[in-house]
Parts: C-alpha cells; structure tokens; sequence
C-alpha cells in the first residue's frame, strides 16, 4: 500500500507498537522513500523507510484510541480529587476556621504554552479549557523557540511556561549525555536559557519544558522546574497538561509535591521529573458574582 502524508501507521520493525502521522516523505541517503513520522498521542519525531510502515485501519485506532482515553480519564480523575481537597483547605483557611460565612474566589495560574505541534497544541488547549486553567497557545516550530518565547512572555505575561514539541534521541548521533544526539533538545534549553536570563527566579515564572525522550537533565540545568524525560522514555501528548495544571491550582504560599505532581501523568518518573517549586494559585476576598440584567 502506498504510504501518503497524512496516513496513521505504525513500523513494522517496532512491532506496532505506537502509532505515527506521516508528515513529511523524502528520497533516503539509500535511495529509498522515507517518511517523517510524528507520533499521533506521543510527543516523539522519527523516520523510517515507508516499507517498514503498515497503514493503521479506523477499527485498530479506534480500539486503541478508546484505550488512551480510558487512561486520560482516570488521570483526570486523580487531578479533579487533588484540587477539591485544595479547594477545602482553601475554603477552611479563607473563612477562619469556618467561623465566618463570607465568599472567596480563586485566582489559578495563568499558562503560556509554546508547541511545536498544532494538532497537539489543539488537543492541550482543550482540556486546559475542561479543568479550568486560563491559558494562551502559541505553534511554534521547535527551532523557532529560542528567538520567539520572550517576546511572547512579554505579551501574556504567564506565570507558568510550557516549552514544548517532538524531540528524538538517536543513539547513532553520540551517547545519552550528548545534547548533539537529539532532534530539538538543544531549542528547548537554549528557549529555557533566554527566559531565565529574563526571569531568573524559579518561583516567579515556572517552567515545563521537553517532549519524548528529552535531555533531562539539561533542561532542568538550563532552569526548568519540571521536564522529560528522566529515562529517555516517550511522553504522553497531554503529559504538559498535568503538571501545569496541578502548579496552577497549588496556593502561592505552598510547595508542590514533585511525586503528587508525576502521579497524575501517564508516564510518571520514567518519563518525567522537577524539582521543588511553589504553587501559583491566590485566593481572594469578597466574592460578589454579577447579578443577570
């Protein structure tokens, strides 16, 4: 079957094992068709000849899709528990002990999120908008990040940065320590370098950045708060979600749990990690809501 752009497939040599939107196709150094893939829940980057490809029928991707989702929603499931007990806690402190009657309100995070994928971007914004986080999306090319993030921090003025994309180790290219050895790694810490030359302190602005199988440690050397991927692992699409969301819903006066914050992503430690970081929710008083005209 001939492979086009646009296609869901998978590779025949991986076992199927995830699966892939055909992007871009390309004449190899070996003269054969080669395709670049972008995984389609996966935030990994790849290539591969279109004869190791399989195109992936509607009845596999639904069955599989309806499995992701099933995952998705047990992770939300935990995040909507985590912010009802903050709002308790809140509620108990706000009022006193209880002893007074009076309404408060909640003002979360707001989050600037930079992906190198638009189909990606979509679906993040999206379940932002669910759980109630305040946010602004910009697609920007993986390349593009280092030049363009500060002027967009400037515009919306976020207290919490997402820097993401695809990105790909290749073992052929140097060992794990090797910034060199990976797709977009190197924009990601150089866009995470610029920012903090802007905004040093980690609490002011927070920083998520990386995607599948991203130097880690650079990134977080670089001054990001939480970042993929601690054991070269892929990353889930909405992974960046999680960890902002729960960031965005943890009062200012608060640390967040690194291990609360991993527990709700669908790749945990292997996938992702951060350091200690303050949360950037305020909460505020009276609450007068506007009465219908």
């Amino acid at each position: 079957m001939e492979i086009k752009i646009g296609d869901i497939v998978a590779r025949k040599s991986y076992k199927y094992d995830i699966l892939f939107r055909v992007i871009d196709l390309r004449i190899g150094s070996n003269q054969k068709q080669t395709a670049i893939l972008y995984g389609d829940e996966v935030r990994l980057i790849a290539d591969a000849d279109c004869e190791d490809l399989q195109v992936i029928n509607e009845n596999e991707r639904n069955t599989r899709k309806k499995q992701n989702e099933e995952k998705l929603e047990q992770s939300l499931h935990l995040l909507k528990q985590d912010y009802q007990l903050l709002r308790e806690k809140q509620e108990y402190y706000a009022t006193n002990s209880y002893s007074h009657n009076e309404a408060f309100f909640h003002i979360p995070g707001r989050v600037l999120h930079l992906d190198g994928d638009p189909l990606y971007l979509q679906k993040c914004l999206t379940l932002y908008e669910r759980i109630g986080v305040p946010v602004y999306g910009a697609h920007c090319h993986e390349k593009e990040m280092p030049t363009r993030v500060l002027e967009l921090i400037d515009k919306y003025r976020p207290d919490i940065l997402v820097i993401t994309g695809h990105d790909a180790y290749s073992k052929h290219k140097g060992n794990v320590s090797d910034l060199n050895a990976y797709r977009h790694s190197k924009h990601f810490v150089q866009a995470v370098q610029n920012v903090r030359k802007k905004v040093p302190n980690l609490d002011q602005l927070v920083i998520f950045a990386g995607a599948c199988q991203s130097h880690f440690e650079s990134l977080i050397r670089a001054g990001a708060n939480f970042a993929s991927s601690p054991s070269r692992v892929n990353i889930h699409a909405l992974d960046p979600v999680y960890i902002v969301a729960k960031i965005s819903f943890t009062p200012f006066m608060e640390r967040v749990n690194v291990w609360e914050v991993l527990r709700n992503t669908l790749t945990r430690e292997k996938g992702l990690g951060g350091i200690e970081t303050k949360g950037v929710l305020r909460t505020g008083m009276p609450y007068h809501p506007q009465e219908e005209q």
